[in-house]
């Protein structure tokens, strides 16, 4: 059975709260519109529609929207050989939705990971504490108002983190008109987004 027959499987069963289907190069995705139903919505979609293997379970930061984070469940059938992604949108003020650790054992690393990098917690998860950063960490390094570089933090006796100046290329360059000194520096500040604060490869070096 083709994975978009399955998701309107899921879109049938629920109505409203799931999306029309949406494929994109051979792959299917849906979107749950209320995020504390995505427990029942994948418990569905493991027992009816043979989705049993939760491959991962990632988050993004829409930064300066509402709601702010979305989570996204990879999921995929070894009966049928399809696969199906599974979207909803949880709020800053919020940031919680239920735990699919009852439905996938291996929810529970995904969902720490998660909580852990972007801050969102998992209801009724059996262990949500860090599992890269150490516990008492007081950021959330994929947010998007995390400088690249990192932030300073200190904790006696435990771990500390200072400002590590980057290498440069893809991944800190800025989009503008000015210079490669400019478009990219050694240091992204996204709290303010400017240019003048980023450090330049030539002035790092003083």
């Amino acid at each position: 059975m083709p994975a978009l027959e399955l998701a309107q499987q899921l879109k049938t069963r629920f109505g409203a709260l799931i999306s029309e289907p949406a494929e994109f190069r051979g792959e299917i995705t849906v979107e749950l519109s209320d995020a504390d139903l995505i427990a029942e919505i994948c418990e569905f979609a493991k027992k009816q529609l043979g989705f049993d293997f939760l491959v991962d379970v990632s988050s993004v930061d829409n930064y300066g929207t509402d709601p702010r984070f979305t989570v996204v469940y990879h999921l995929y059938g070894y009966g049928h050989h399809c696969s199906l992604r599974i979207k909803t949108n949880v709020g800053e003020e919020e940031s919680e939705l239920p735990t699919v650790t009852g439905i996938w054992k291996t929810a529970d690393w995904h969902e720490r990971e998660v909580y852990d990098m972007m801050g969102i917690r998992f209801r009724d998860h059996p262990d949500l504490r860090r599992i890269l950063m150490w516990d008492g960490y007081p950021y959330f390094p994929l947010r998007k108002d995390f400088p690249l570089s990192g932030k300073p933090s200190e904790m006696a006796e435990v771990a500390f983190t200072r400002p590590a100046p980057m290498e440069g290329g893809p991944f800190v360059t800025l989009p503008s008109g000015g210079s490669s000194t400019a478009r990219e520096p050694r240091v992204r500040t996204p709290d303010t987004e400017s240019k003048e604060a980023a450090v330049a490869p030539n002035e790092e070096r003083k």
